[in-house]
Formats: C-alpha cells, structure tokens, sequence
C-alpha cells in the first residue's frame, strides 16, 4: 500500500521560512518525478516544484529563486525549501510521486496535504 505522509506545515510570517518533507512508502515500479501542489482557496492545484529521477527540477516562475526541492531516494523522502515566504503562498501543499508503469501510463500519488499559512 502506497502512502505519502506530508509534515513541516504551519504558520510562518512574511519573509520566512519553512520545510516541507514527503515520506514514502510502499511498492512502486519505477518512480519518476516527485514534487509539490498547492492549492489556495477558490483556485485549482497548481504545480510548485518537480524533480525528475536524473535530478532535473522544475519550479513555477512565483516561487524561482525562493523555493528549493530535494529528493532522496535512498530514503524515499522528498522536500521543498521555502524560503521569503509571502503572504500568497498560502495554500495547502500536496505532495505527489509519478510512478512510471511502463510506457503508456504512469500513476499519480498524493499525500494528504499539509497547511502552510503565511501571515503576519
């Protein structure tokens, strides 16, 4: 059984700091790319950071510069740096893994989100 347990949510001011961690568990065949949503309230999830199983990281142009994802795969846990917080990154933080089945298809994964509020 797949499961992704999110941590490190909670309320920051503006200008700060926070780290999320994504531990994984479970069997998969071959895990692609591990990353981070969110979603705000009144809006669609959105894609924050990626990172492919080669080490190559994508990130939303609002969080460039501030945000940083790592992943380990030795221990199966992947996080997002947060750096410079403002006040619109608050949202609820998914973590997800993209698991390669085989060339048509790939699953999807999610945690169960974690609350980051960010507030003076």
């Amino acid at each position: 059984q797949v499961q992704l347990v999110e941590s490190g949510g909670g309320l920051v001011q503006p200008g700060g700091s926070l780290r999320l961690s994504c531990a994984v568990s479970g069997s998969f065949y071959n895990i692609d790319s591990m990353g981070w949503y969110r979603q705000a309230p009144g809006k669609q999830r959105e894609l924050v950071a990626a990172i492919g199983s080669g080490g190559h990281t994508n990130y939303v142009d609002d969080v460039k510069g501030r945000f940083i994802i790592s992943r380990d795969d030795a221990k199966k846990t992947v996080s997002l740096q947060m750096n410079s917080l403002k006040p619109e990154d608050t949202a609820v933080y998914y973590c997800n893994v993209r698991d390669y089945v085989d060339y048509t298809h790939s699953d999807d994964y999610w945690g169960q989100g974690t609350q980051v509020t960010v507030s003076s």
